[in-house]
This record gives structure tokens, sequence and C-alpha cells, in this order.
């Protein structure tokens, strides 16, 4: 096997695209090829390696860890590519750095650790909306060098520490019974109307676990996603809803700490082969601002 005469360059570019989704459909249209023209660059790009680079689970596709490491390869020679091209061209080079985190963790624990590192304006700072396993995904694949989220499970795959730990509470209208009380254990909202994330994500299993665990029924008044859509639709009186503490409470609503539910525990996380020296920085700053949304709140 001799990688550099068996693997072309757009061989690597159509696994890297194909490997985004496991999807041969999608993949062929934004590459602009038939799918038969794919099937064959990407079957060749295996044989050279050797070694798998996705299996089939019935109907999904997924992609195997050998297959990651060659996807992440080819977005670093894209990306070297690129920045030799506006070197020759004799542009002003400027390396970038992705951060994929949750919606929720870019509106609300981030904004201190961004602000700080866009003070060096040395680096291009992409960011990448991605909740979770998806965000893992980015970091794996390498379209990410950093990602934070909560995670059900830690990868071992990739170097991971501790960023902030999110208490819980729940958000009702100013004028709600509660607003008197300090906190709210889950027997209080027993009845209650709730406003939920769609069934199946992590939010919504956790709450109903515990309350299934107190024997508290609640009712689904609304099923929204993200916290900013789930506080509006609090103020408009649709509902109750339980939130992370980092949340930004709008006028009208209130907030009060739920002390029977788990703190969320987010992470940061990268590669363990190590990062690039601006997502070295970004992590620093990152860091050192984890905690900086408990003295806004």
């Amino acid at each position: 096997m001799n990688l550099l005469r068996d693997v072309s360059l757009d061989a690597l570019t159509a696994f890297a695209e194909f490997a985004e989704d496991g999807n041969f459909s999608r993949a062929a249209i934004r590459l602009h090829l038939s799918q038969p023209a794919l099937h064959t660059k990407i079957a060749k790009l295996g044989r050279a390696v050797g070694r798998p680079l996705y299996v089939r689970r019935g109907r999904t596709i997924e992609i195997t860890p050998e297959g990651r490491r060659v996807q992440r390869h080819a977005r670093e020679i894209a990306a070297s590519m690129a920045m030799l091209q506006d070197e020759l061209l004799g542009k002003n080079v400027v390396q970038p750095v992705t951060l994929a985190a949750g919606e929720g963790a870019f509106l609300y624990l981030l904004g201190q650790g961004l602000k700080a590192h866009l003070s060096d304006r040395s680096h291009v700072l992409q960011l990448v909306t991605a909740d979770g396993a998806a965000a893992v995904e980015a970091v794996r694949s390498g379209r990410a060098h950093l990602g934070i989220a909560c995670l059900e499970t830690v990868p071992r795959d990739l170097a991971v520490e501790p960023f902030t730990r999110v208490g819980q509470v729940l958000a009702f209208p100013k004028k709600h019974a509660f607003a008197s009380r300090r906190s709210i254990r889950l027997k209080d909202i027993a009845g209650s109307g709730l406003i939920l994330p769609p069934v199946g994500r992590p939010h919504r299993t956790m709450l109903s676990q515990m309350l299934q665990s107190a024997q508290v029924h609640c009712e689904v008044a609304v099923e929204a996603s993200g916290w900013e859509v789930m506080l509006h639709l609090v103020r408009l009186g649709m509902g109750l809803a339980v939130v992370n503490a980092c949340c930004r409470i709008p006028a009208g609503v209130v907030a009060r700490p739920m002390p029977e539910l788990p703190a969320l525990q987010y992470l940061i996380f990268s590669r363990k082969e190590g990062v690039s020296g601006a997502a070295s920085a970004l992590k620093k700053n990152l860091l050192a601002s984890a905690n900086a949304w408990k003295e806004a709140s």
C-alpha cells in the first residue's frame, strides 16, 4: 500500500463530504456527482487505505473510526491547501479555529470567553451550532477543533475536561403562586402543564425519569425546542418550564431553583492528539471564563 500513490485528493474530498451524514444520495448532490461515481471513488479509497471506512447497520451507515481519521485528514489537507493558495496570492493568511456547541451554550455560557478570545484579531473564529452527539462528531471528523456540551457518556477517544456545572430552575409567570417561594420541589408541580422539548431529547428524558421516580404526574402543555422559545411561551402564560439556571429570564417571568434535579456538567473536548495554537488559545480563554455566567445571573 502506498497512500501517496494510490489516494487522490479528489477521493479524500468526496469521502469527507459523504462522511458528514453517511448518505450517498445527499453527498452526490452536494458534490455534483452521480451516485455510482461516488460509490466508485469511496470504494477505491477504501481499498487503498486497506480498512473499511464505513459499515452498514440495517438502513443506516456508520462511519468507522478509521473512516473518521480519513475524514479528518481530508479536512486538514483542504484547509492547508486553502491557506497555501492565499499565501501564493499574497493574501493575509489567518488561521481559523472552530468551536462546536449548542445554541444555549453560545447564548448563555460562552460570551465572555469568546469576547476575550476575539480581542486577539490574529485568528478567525468559526462557530458551529451542534448539540451533544453532533458536537462530538464535529470534533471527531475535524470539522471543529473544540466542542462544548453536556454528554450522557464521556467519549474515550477524545480529550475531555470539565467546563462548568449548571443547575436547573422552574420558570413561571411573575404572578404565579410559586413567586413567593425560594425553591420548588417536584411534588409542587404535580398536575401542572409543562412546556417540554420533543420526545427523545435528553432534557425531556431526564425530566420524565425524575418525575416518574417521584411519582409526580404533569401534563404536556406545549412541545418546543430551545430555551429562548420555551421561556417566551412561559411569558405568554402557556405553561411552566424547567430550564438551565444559566438562561436569561425575560421580563414577566420568575425562576426558582429545583434542588431535586441534577446539575448538568458541561464538558470541553478536543482530539487527543492535541490542538493548534489558535485552538489552544481559545480553550484557555473559554476555561478562564467558564463560570462567568454565574456572576451575570
